[in-house]
């Protein structure tokens, strides 16, 4: 997540620390919003558990939410 914070807060111009409350505050709204073996993959994609190979499983499950096979 730090890196994510770090992005956010070069493209902003936002002090890290209000960039960290920003990304924490989309960051748990995606999750309430997304089924909870997809909020449990983009935990685990942010804490470095899942890899960048584990992201077509994430992006396949999203897909299905829209409608998309």
């Amino acid at each position: 997540m730090d890196e994510l914070v770090k992005l956010v807060s070069q493209k902003t111009g936002l002090p890290e620390d209000k960039a960290k409350l920003a990304v924490e505050t989309v960051l748990n709204f995606l999750k309430q919003k997304l089924p909870a073996p997809l909020a449990a993959q983009l935990d685990g994609l942010l804490d470095g558990n899942i890899g960048m190979d584990d992201i077509a499983g994430l992006a396949s499950g999203l897909s299905g939410l829209f409608g998309k096979k």
